[in-house]
């Protein structure tokens, strides 16, 4: 059984509008580049020339914060749920 990736509303476009797909890997950034390798553009746009996520994007797998883990090299397993969330700025 895959991980679950959960693509936030503003990248669908670049999943072919799926809001889920499934990929393997050991760590987050296996999975994550597994899923840059079925569709393309994915994964410049979460992460920076240097290999780190980009800045206001938080990635939780299961529900855990990664930065409180091992930031891209958190394991993973089968049937767990990689979610991507764009940080929301703005107010007065």
């Amino acid at each position: 059984m895959p991980v679950t990736v959960r693509i936030p509303t503003v990248l669908r476009r670049l999943t072919g509008g799926q809001d889920e797909v499934a990929a393997t890997g050991a760590t987050v950034a296996d999975v994550l580049a597994h899923v840059g390798r079925e569709h393309a553009g994915f994964l410049e746009r979460i992460t920076t020339e240097d290999g780190g996520l980009r800045p206001f994007l938080n990635v939780f797998v299961n529900g855990d914060d990664i930065r409180f883990a091992d930031d891209l090299r958190t394991p993973v397993r089968d049937g767990d749920e990689i979610s991507i969330v764009p940080s929301i700025a703005g107010g007065r």
